[in-house]
């Protein structure tokens, strides 16, 4: 039986799970937050959150208070592509020559009961989000040829066919070629509106003239360049946007990057500075890191340890101010290695504190490659350990409670700051939480009296 017979009973089995959800009096999921980074105190600050996005989502509606409140969510689920991606890590060392880049799992796009399983996961999500919109918010989902035919159909049911906006197709030059078909090299992006009072706010680009010579029309305002003469027009539906390529500045390594560019232009259009955007398959974090660019809060979910922790290192490298959320509390492990010293300062009766980095060591079950890719990490965990670590942070002031770094630290390259200082009048207790290439987190706690 074709799939388009399965559609009504895909929604209405989804509808019903989205009321049990609404309905249930029971408290879903907690996520706690595990770090606050360059905090500021703001009643829409910015989230990261690592877990299922389904529990996330219910998280914000009922522990956050936001439905109604998020102007715009951009969602880029899998797409039903039945293959698993990897991301690409490629460990620099000074005293380790042209190591190969490992490939630990992303993540899978793949469905034990086939697509019915697949759109039912996306329907009962679409539900959700649409309540988290305000009425003037916008809704954009990016796919591809295997599923976005079946889920316009399923978004026309759940936020109305005439709050369609646009389809956009992305088109990009990278990509495989095939001999039984045309080369696939676009995406499409579904765009609702919550309502008809969606705010939109439309962009412009060139229009070259014809023959790129000058049209002189009264009234009309013209424009040179380099290729000619043109006049702005407000976009159209199909952008041309090079993807994320290998030597690119944005490049992060996770499989499926999406272009910071992309994201601005659905950011641009479809918000104004302060409003509150969304993404709960945020991969690499590339809506966070364009809306911080943009001035917008941003919320921001993957269930993908190597997905949280890369938007982790990419929002502190951009000095963004965020909270981390986590539905398990860090690991306290013994792998971090590290040394704090409390010297006096003459005449002043305060200290300096130093922690600093020294090691860092890995249980071979907390290392998800294999063969190849693990004789590499063996490697590394021997000669060079701290080029595992991703990020760390240290927190002065620990509360017992919540890990508030003064000071975090992202590697850049194959360098990573590895000590740390602050002049304290009372040493309390200290925090030290780091995060290494794999996603994994430790936290460890110091008493004064555990000071050199």
């Amino acid at each position: 039986m074709s799939l388009i017979f399965s559609l009504p009973a895909i929604l209405e089995e989804s509808r019903r799970e989205y009321e049990q959800i609404k309905e249930s009096s029971a408290e879903g999921r907690a996520f706690f937050p595990v770090e606050k980074i360059h905090h500021r105190i703001s009643s829409s600050e910015s989230l990261l959150a690592r877990g299922d996005n389904l529990d996330f989502i219910q998280y914000l509606l009922r522990e956050r208070g936001l439905e109604g409140k998020l102007q715009l969510v951009y969602m880029d689920p899998p797409f039903y592509s039945k293959a698993s991606y990897d991301a690409v890590i490629k460990l620099k060392s000074p005293v380790i020559e042209d190591a190969p880049a490992i490939k630990p799992l992303a993540y899978d796009d793949l469905w034990k009961t086939g697509m019915e399983e697949y759109l039912r996961m996306l329907c009962v999500r679409f539900f959700l989000i649409r309540d988290l919109l305000s009425e003037e918010g916008c809704f954009w989902v990016h796919l591809d040829w295997h599923v976005v035919h079946y889920v316009k159909i399923l978004l026309d049911e759940i936020f109305g066919e005439k709050n369609f906006v646009n389809e956009i197709i992305w088109n990009y030059k990278s990509g495989g070629t095939g001999k039984r078909n045309f080369s696939r090299k676009h995406d499409t992006l579904l765009f609702y509106g919550k309502s008809k009072r969606y705010y939109f706010q439309p962009l412009q680009e060139k229009s070259y003239n014809r023959g790129y010579k000058p049209y002189r029309f009264k009234g009309v305002k013209e424009y040179r360049d380099e290729l000619g003469w043109y006049t702005m027009v407000n976009m159209k539906d199909v952008w041309q946007i090079d993807m994320v390529g290998r030597t690119s500045a944005e490049r992060t390594g996770y499989a499926t990057q999406k272009p910071e560019q992309l994201l601005s232009r659905v950011i641009e259009s479809c918000s104004r500075k302060g409003d509150l955007c969304a993404d709960f398959f945020c991969g690499s974090g590339t809506l966070a890191a364009a809306a911080e660019k943009l001035g917008r809060p941003w919320i921001c979910c993957d269930v993908g340890a190597i997905a949280a922790a890369g938007c982790l290192k990419r929002m502190s490298v951009k000095k963004s101010a965020f909270t981390l959320l986590k539905e398990q509390a860090d690991r306290q492990r013994d792998g971090l290695e590290l040394r704090l010293r409390a010297e006096p300062i003459e005449f002043t009766g305060k200290k300096l504190v130093t922690v600093t980095l020294t090691g860092y060591r890995l249980e071979e079950e907390d290392i998800p490659v294999q063969g190849k890719d693990l004789e590499v990490i063996k490697k590394f965990c021997e000669k060079d350990p701290l080029q595992l670590i991703e990020y760390w942070s240290v927190d002065f002031s620990y509360d017992g409670k919540v890990h508030n770094p003064e000071f975090s630290f992202p590697k850049e390259k194959d360098r990573i700051e590895t000590v740390c200082r602050q002049i304290l009048g009372n040493v309390g207790r200290v925090s030290v939480r780091a995060v290494d290439v794999f996603g994994s987190s430790t936290l460890k706690i110091f008493d004064p009296g555990e000071f050199e």
